[in-house]
């Protein structure tokens, strides 16, 4: 039986539905990805995962954290992670339980650290600071210089 799980990434505000199928003998899972991120969209399907190989690799032998390094820049997306657990699920071999981080203050940032964050992030890529209202309008005029424009994820 499939699986679905769905992926919100945080800060970046990026969903992902991730749909996890098994073959008849639960032996392999085939993954597909919608995604609004245009890096998980880029190759939205994983096939052929061996899913009790799968979830005891290490995270450098693994085939989903594979994918996720040749079309994720973003290390601490949480995408990779849904995968494994929607791959878990699928096969029989995890319990379908939701999975957080939460930060130990009960917020992410104070109004001064985002303003503080979000400035360096402008300074990357413009569509940050625009889309920021503590941000003066000077940040709005930065060009993306960490990512190409075909690249570029900023929301």
């Amino acid at each position: 039986m499939s699986e679905t799980a769905i992926v919100k990434a945080g800060v970046c505000g990026k969903t992902t539905r991730i749909t996890a199928t098994p073959s008849e003998d639960m032996m392999t899972v085939n993954v597909r990805m919608e995604s609004d991120c245009p890096m998980v969209s880029k190759v939205p399907v994983i096939e052929n995962i061996a899913c009790y190989e799968e979830v005891g690799t290490p995270f450098n032998e693994s085939v989903i954290y594979r994918w996720a390094s040749e079309n994720i820049r973003h290390t601490a997306c949480p995408v990779p992670c849904g995968v494994v657990k929607c791959v878990e699920a699928a096969a029989g071999l995890g319990l379908k339980k939701p999975v957080s981080i939460e930060w130990e203050r009960g917020h992410s940032f104070s109004l001064p650290e985002e303003a503080s964050v979000l400035r360096r992030l402008s300074r990357r890529c413009s569509s940050t600071a625009q889309s920021s209202p503590l941000l003066p309008q000077t940040f709005s005029k930065k060009s993306c210089r960490s990512l190409d424009s075909d690249s570029c994820v900023c929301p």
